[in-house]
């Protein structure tokens, strides 16, 4: 029976309501390409009015919306719900009982608020009425129809593309460098220019050790790389300057290593605030998909360096992961171990901390339970470490010098030999559209000057971009320039002096941590009698067990020594802290950190271990110093050192070097007075028996 022919289901009290129009369809792409079904949807406008409704709603919001267990929340079905539920509709319209509803909770709420409130359901067939138990069976067969009918699809349709993907055929969008050829099988992009910037890539990934220097080098060297980007239903090859999230997903697809994978992003369903969702699941590893075909095209990179390229970004990642700590990226801090250590006590990767005034100094330590009240495992002089190991790794790469100088060489000829190949393409590219762009121009009518003078302006701007890249190209070429044979030599002798290169500025502290990483799994740390032991896990299995003297802690090592302390003690007495410092210097003594003395540092050094001093000396009528007696007498510096060491002069010193103290008295009596007189009228000091310790006899005794 037809639905327009069944009008007495329709009374006086649907009329006085108004009738809603709903209108879904499952997706976006649905709505763009099925325009049929969208116009047969509207058409339930008529439908309405021809039923007698004077007030029709369309409710389209939830048009692109899917319906199934899971999908977002549906506006308009909820705006829906709440117009029939307060008594506002009639009669609810829908083309076919799915597009309301493809779960059966949402569908039984629609049916129960519609039969509470008298509210009819019209397909585009019939109109019921749920007051009628012949009307609520039917609709209840049709929804639990659309439920089953949806289910049936999407099993049908999974097991569809499983079986398409487990013959390796289920890819949507290649990723760039890869099409189809004719018999619709991957294989790497013919263009070559395409197929060198993504080996320039992994390239510089290998060298540098990390995804965000290879991004800065890209940068800083203004190379672009291939980008799928899709329009006109196709994907298309476009070049810009990469990001760093098109890295990151480079990196990171193994699809580059020749594998093919399907099920790496699972969808999963939770439940937030009583509702069913969907999500994005976690990201599988490709061991771990549904479907995982090793080998199933050409790599641009093997399996092996796939996952070496995996561990090197997952160590890069700070934090813990699910295998423990991660070593971080290769920084430029001094301390070379960082990452390497471990503690031997708990096992913890040990941290490194920089002080001192200059923040150079590392010292690695086991935080231990110190977090939670507890006390550091352990902790070692950065530097004692440092030294320890780099002797140990010079001792085991020296005889590979040789091989590492050879490589050296050949890597100086080929240093940007990859670039160029990438930017010698990239100018052939640019040269074709320079040429296309000519004749275009030439081909349009010269007195069309508005479309001329666009042409022109295109041809120009692509012959601009040729001499800029020629330009960088000439720039490469003064970079890397040819060795000459001394040179060569010179980089052949460096193998029998691989320590004196380890140790020169030239080279880098990062280097030397990819160096140790390279050659070292990790190193256990632990401390044993006043000795560090480190076992050192080599790449490859073996283990070497070095031991080194403890260094004193820092604090010790900083300690004024007690033979300066003496002397700070005696002379603070009575001497200034400049004088101190002047005596202490000439000594040769120097404080803790190895610096000279002055007058600040003995006033701290003063205050630190209790020494009561002056910052002036103090003055004594009794006592006079060497420049004060000379002042006093007149006679010179050379006659009283003179009478002091003959003993005549009784004169005394703290220390070596410190000031002279003589006594008044001694100065003006006999017998000093009557030499000091003599000597002032004779100009020769008259003292018996008294020869000069620095002056030599003329006569020797028989």
């Amino acid at each position: 029976m037809n639905g327009r022919t069944v009008p007495s289901k329709v009374t006086d009290a649907h009329l006085s309501r108004k009738a809603i129009v709903y209108l879904r369809q499952s997706t976006d792409r649905q709505v763009l390409r099925n325009t049929e079904s969208l116009k047969l949807q509207y058409d339930l406008v008529h439908r309405a009015k021809d039923l007698g409704f004077p007030e029709v709603e369309l409710i389209e919001s939830d048009l692109g919306k899917s319906a199934s267990v899971g999908a977002k929340r549906r506006e308009g079905f909820d705006r829906l719900i709440a117009a029939v539920a307060v008594g506002e509709v009639g009669i609810v319209l829908s083309r076919e009982v799915s597009r309301l509803s493809r779960t059966d909770k949402d569908w039984c709420r629609l049916l129960e608020v519609c039969q509470v409130f008298g509210t009819l359901i019209g397909d585009e067939e019939q109109l019921y009425d749920l007051s009628v138990a012949d009307d609520q069976l039917i609709l209840g067969i049709k929804g639990t129809m659309s439920v089953v009918e949806l289910n049936v699809l999407k099993i049908r349709m999974q097991s569809g593309m499983e079986a398409k993907a487990r013959r390796g055929e289920l890819v949507r969008v290649l990723p760039a460098g890869y099409v189809y050829d004719k018999a619709g099988k991957v294989v790497k992009d013919p263009d070559l220019r395409v197929q060198q910037a993504i080996d320039l890539a992994f390239r510089v990934f290998r060298e540098t050790g990390s995804i965000r220097k290879t991004f800065l080098w890209f940068r800083q060297e203004r190379i672009e790389l291939p980008v799928n980007r899709m329009g006109g239903g196709r994907a298309q090859v476009i070049w810009q300057l990469p990001k760093r999230s098109t890295l990151d997903w480079l990196f990171g697809n193994p699809f580059y290593a020749g594998a093919y994978f399907w099920g790496r992003h699972p969808m999963e369903r939770v439940v937030v605030d009583g509702r069913v969702r969907k999500r994005q699941g976690r990201t599988r590893r490709p061991e771990e998909c549904k479907v995982f075909i090793k080998g199933h095209h050409e790599g641009y990179i093997d399996w092996q360096g796939y996952q070496r390229i995996r561990a090197i970004v997952r160590d890069n990642s700070l934090g813990a992961g699910k295998g423990g700590e991660r070593r971080g990226a290769v920084k430029k801090g001094e301390a070379l171990l960082t990452g390497l250590l471990r503690c031997g006590r708990c096992g913890r990767q040990l941290q490194v901390r920089y002080w001192g005034s200059t923040g150079k100094a590392g010292q690695y330590y086991c935080a231990g339970d110190s977090q939670n009240e507890g006390k550091r495992c352990i902790q070692l002089s950065g530097r004692a470490v440092d030294a320890r190991v780099c002797a140990e790794l010079l001792e085991a790469l020296s005889p590979l010098g040789l091989e590492g100088s050879m490589e050296a060489i050949r890597r100086l000829k080929e240093e940007g030999g990859a670039q160029k190949d990438v930017l010698d393409k990239q100018l052939q590219h640019l040269e074709w559209e320079a040429q296309r762009a000519f004749e275009q121009y030439d081909e349009v009518d010269p007195r069309n000057r508005m479309v001329a003078s666009e042409l022109e302006r295109r041809w120009n701007e692509k012959l601009m971009e040729v001499q800029g890249l020629k330009g960088r190209m000439q720039e490469l070429d003064g970079r890397s320039k040819a060795l000459s044979p001394a040179q060569e030599r010179e980089i052949m002798g460096l193998a029998e002096r691989f320590d004196l290169v380890w140790e020169s500025e030239g080279c880098p502290i990062v280097l030397k941590k990819r160096i140790m990483r390279t050659v070292i799994e990790e190193i256990v740390a632990d401390e044993q009698e006043g000795q560090l032991v480190l076992i050192v896990h080599w790449k490859g299995g073996c283990h070497t067990k070095l031991l080194t003297p403890k260094p004193p802690p820092v604090s010790v090592m900083r300690k004024t020594k007690l033979e300066d302390r003496q002397i700070i003690s005696e002379m603070a007495r009575r001497y200034s802290d400049r004088q101190i410092a002047c005596a202490l210097n000439r000594l040769g003594r120097t404080t803790g950190a190895g610096n000279r003395w002055n007058e600040g540092r003995v006033k701290r050094a003063r205050k630190t271990y209790g020494i009561v001093g002056q910052a002036r000396t103090l003055i004594d009528p009794e006592i006079l110093t060497l420049q004060q007696a000379i002042k006093r007498t007149g006679v010179g510096r050379s006659a009283f050192l003179q009478l002091i060491e003959s003993g005549v002069l009784k004169a005394s010193q703290v220390v070596p070097f410190a000031p002279w103290e003589i006594r008044r008295a001694d100065l003006e009596g006999e017998p000093l007075r009557g030499i000091l007189e003599r000597y002032k009228e004779t100009g020769r000091l008259a003292i018996e028996g008294y020869v000069a310790s620095a002056q030599k006899e003329l006569f020797a005794e028989s």
